[in-house]
């Protein structure tokens, strides 16, 4: 019987890379399961990105909800759930830039993240 390895692929991180950008469950997966026997360049690059998107994202949307709920029952003002909803809006929008760079395989950072990632998490 030869040297059967059932999961070694040859698809260069990309499939990590992909799989990390689907919220934080995704970013485990695709970090336990797929780079830790698969490390490259790629997908080293997107796990940091994504993680901290990730973080970003989420912190963001929690501080926001948990500031603008006092001002909407005090005011009755729903502007405030506007200007959350714009808020992850644009988080869409960059996670579609980043996830679109990942299906490409391409080191393309998210516009205001991804470079400060690079940095934040260097041991991944």
């Amino acid at each position: 019987m030869e040297n059967y390895q059932p999961f070694k692929t040859t698809d260069n991180g990309k499939n990590a890379s992909i799989v990390s950008y689907f919220w934080f469950i995704g970013w485990l997966i695709a970090y336990f399961a797929m780079y830790k026997n698969n490390e490259t360049d790629l997908s080293r690059y997107q796990l940091r990105q994504t993680l901290l998107f990730h973080l970003c994202s989420t912190v963001v949307s929690w501080v926001l909800g948990i500031l603008l709920i006092p001002l909407i029952f005090s005011t009755g003002v729903l502007g405030g759930v506007y200007l959350l909803r714009i808020i992850q809006l644009g988080f869409f929008v960059l996670w579609v830039i980043g996830l679109i760079g990942a299906v490409q395989g391409e080191k393309k950072p998210i516009p205001f993240i991804g470079e400060k990632a690079q940095t934040l998490f260097p041991g991944i």
